[in-house]
């Protein structure tokens, strides 16, 4: 078969033959027919991620979309070692291949899931957001944050600001979601009043933050107190992403002086939880409640696409 061959870390995958899988107990033999490429699987390519490949040659792709044996067409993730999705066949556990409804086309299936489960999770698991709440999603303008924002208003958010740098993304989310915008690309001092004024008197409940870095410190000074005030509510800023920057500075008044809460994503959710979250997106995806933009790209043409700066929000699709 053909595939998305990884020979080395810190190399790209390559459009090559591969050996041909074989399912084994509890497992499904897919024919593949799109697997999106998502930023996990090039730092697992590069070997940034903790997850990153140790032997080698290995098939690229953590999930995708295809057709088992009987014809059923899934959405899959999973796959065994050395295979991945990134080809024309792959295995994968049947427990994680799901039937997909007629009115989600293959690229829609394939770009959905991973971004949509992963927002899905960090509100509801992650920052246990509750209706009638406000929510900031810093770095909105991507594939995950774009979801974010939808996904807050279907979760009944009183009011959703999307932070981020592209401004035809940030036109974009004010038509699917998001009740203000902030745009990133401005001074230290214009950027932080304009998080002020978001924020208003009573702050936010829930920040969702797949940017850390610099903006996160502007951010933090901007609801920072600084003065003796009576608490009106805790902020729950999630920590998911380091887009914009690995590290930050935080003094430790900052803490002392603001109902502020800092948590991370680490560790897999309870199953039921995790289902829950993928049946919840997939079928508002089949509705047409949770979109996505997306790119079909040969998987012939892995290579090329695999080196390409990705158009902000939207998501390449690699089509066997």
């Amino acid at each position: 078969m053909k595939a998305a061959v990884l020979h080395k870390l810190g190399e790209s995958p390559r459009y090559a033959e591969f050996a041909d899988p074989v399912a084994g107990a509890e497992e499904a033999l897919v024919r593949v027919r799109a697997a999106s490429l998502k930023n996990v699987e090039r730092q697992q390519a590069a070997g940034t991620h903790y997850a990153s490949p140790r032997e080698f040659p290995v098939v690229c792709g953590l999930d995708g979309v295809g057709n088992l044996e009987d014809g059923t067409r899934v959405f899959f993730g999973g796959a065994r070692k050395p295979f991945g999705a990134m080809a024309e066949l792959t295995v994968a556990p049947r427990a994680f291949c799901f039937p997909l409804a007629d009115s989600l086309d293959d690229l829609t299936a394939a770009a959905l899931p991973n971004p949509g489960v992963s927002a899905w999770l960090t509100l509801t698991h992650g920052a246990k957001f509750a209706a009638g709440e406000t929510a900031l999603i810093l770095g909105a303008t991507g594939v995950t944050g774009q979801l974010a924002v939808q996904i807050a208003k279907l979760l009944g958010a009183k009011s959703v600001i999307a932070a981020g740098r592209n401004e035809r993304a940030l036109t974009k989310l004010r038509t699917i979601g998001a009740d203000g915008t902030i745009q990133l690309d401005q001074s230290d001092g214009a950027l932080k009043q304009e998080f002020a004024r978001a924020a208003g008197d009573d702050g936010f409940d829930v920040i969702i933050d797949y940017l850390w870095g610099h903006p996160t410190e502007v951010l933090i000074a901007a609801i920072t107190k600084s003065e003796f005030a009576p608490l009106k509510k805790q902020t729950r800023l999630v920590q998911v992403g380091e887009s914009a920057g690995p590290t930050i500075s935080l003094p430790a008044a900052v803490l002392r002086s603001t109902p502020l809460t800092i948590l991370g994503t680490a560790g897999i959710p309870p199953m039921p939880v995790l289902m829950d979250a993928m049946q919840q997106v997939m079928t508002r995806g089949a509705r047409g409640e949770l979109r996505v933009e997306t790119e079909a790209v040969p998987l012939a043409d892995v290579e090329k696409a695999w080196n390409r700066k990705e158009s902000s929000g939207r998501r390449i699709v690699l089509v066997p």
